[in-house]
């Protein structure tokens, strides 16, 4: 019988002992710069404009640029999802659509865009 009184008083001693002991509590406070902000944002629009990614884009034309913007008028009319830019390259301009970072994305979408733009084709820019 011993051991069981040694039993009942090791619990009664890690109950007594276990409300004495008490966590610790803090506050943290984090002091961000409000450039950060702005830094993120600037680089959400970069990406949005095929600037800053290794990605994959549809090329819809490479010429003067008068054709480029009846192009990119044309496209923007027909598309509204895949965002449009023309990008210059001495002496031409490009019409350049979509930012995929994965190339299955960039065929799914040159799928639909060559039923208006034909000769549309998927390219990697180096940047």
């Amino acid at each position: 019988m011993s051991s069981i009184y040694k039993l009942l008083i090791l619990c009664l001693l890690v109950v007594f002992s276990s409300e004495i002991i008490t966590a610790q509590s803090g506050t943290l406070t984090v002091n961000e710069d409000p450039k950060i902000s702005e830094l993120l944002d600037l680089k959400k629009s970069l990406e949005k404009e095929n600037k800053l990614t290794d990605g994959y884009t549809i090329q819809l034309y490479y010429g003067n640029l008068s054709r480029a913007n009846s192009v990119i008028r044309n496209y923007r009319n027909r598309f509204g999802e895949w965002p449009a830019t023309i990008e210059y390259e001495t002496p031409n301009y490009k019409v350049w659509v979509g930012n995929y970072t994965r190339r299955i994305e960039a065929d799914r979408a040159l799928m639909e865009i060559q039923k208006s733009f034909p000769s549309a084709f998927i390219l990697k820019p180096s940047k």
